[in-house]
């Protein structure tokens, strides 16, 4: 049997707030719609993915069950839908609503090492970001 999933989050296991947002989710998850790949694991090999480590650190990835993948704001979006909250997600779509949501989210991506005090010689996520 396949297993079934909505969408595969991949988030970085060594930054305090990627994790708080993971647990929120593991715990919302009662009917195990999320998959969740963490990108610091020392396991994990981003090229086996076709994604360099840079690109799933310059902002969130998710992969669905057909190999679609989703980024940045989307990724947050489905994954609140996989966890019943539709409506709440039905209003990040709104236009102005929606490219809010994207403009912030995009400045965290890019600074979350300095707001998460995990700044070493760069502090900036460098965005490779592709649409």
């Amino acid at each position: 049997m396949p297993d079934l999933f909505d969408i595969e989050m991949f988030y970085d296991g060594d930054c305090p707030l990627c994790m708080r947002e993971t647990r929120l989710l593991g715990r919302l998850d009662r009917q195990n719609r999320i998959r969740f790949t963490n990108i610091a694991a020392p396991d994990f090999v981003a090229a086996d993915y076709g994604r360099s480590h840079d690109e799933f650190m310059a902002e969130m990835h998710g992969r669905l069950p057909d190999g679609t993948w989703v980024s940045g704001v989307e990724v947050f979006r489905r994954l609140y839908s996989a966890v019943g909250l539709r409506p709440m997600v039905r209003l990040t779509r709104l236009p102005i609503i929606s490219h809010l949501f994207d403009l912030g989210y995009a400045v965290f991506a890019r600074h979350r090492l300095r707001l998460t005090g995990r700044c070493t010689d760069q502090c900036e996520v460098v965005s490779h970001h592709h649409r």
